[in-house]
C-alpha cells in the first residue's frame, strides 16, 4: 500500500487533509504536464522548479498526518511513485 493509499482514507474524515491531498494532485498535474514536454536540456530548471515545489507540498502532506498520528514511520519517497499514487487517487 503507497503513501497516498494509506492516508487517502483519512481525508473522508479530515478537510484540511482533503485540501492538502487536492493542491499535491494540482501540484503533480502541472509537474506531469512540464515533464512530458520537457526535451532533451531545454526547460531543465523549469522541472526542477516545479519538482521542488511539488516536493514541498508533499512534505506538508507528510508533516501534517505525523502531526495527526496518521502516520509514524519515516516516509522516504520517489517524487514520481508519489505523482502515481496521487493519479491512482484522483
Amino acid at each position: 500500500m503507497s503513501f497516498i493509499e494509506k492516508i487517502s482514507g483519512y481525508s473522508k474524515s479530515d478537510e484540511h487533509l482533503a485540501k492538502l491531498l487536492v493542491s499535491a494532485a494540482e501540484y503533480a498535474e502541472i509537474y506531469l504536464l512540464a515533464k512530458r514536454r520537457q526535451k532533451g536540456c531545454d526547460g531543465m530548471g523549469e522541472l526542477g522548479t516545479l519538482k521542488e515545489e511539488f516536493r514541498d507540498v508533499v512534505d506538508k502532506v507528510i508533516q501534517y498526518c505525523k502531526e495527526k498520528e496518521y502516520i509514524s514511520e519515516v516516509i522516504d519517497y520517489d517524487i514520481d511513485a508519489i505523482v502515481d499514487g496521487i493519479k491512482r487517487w484522483e
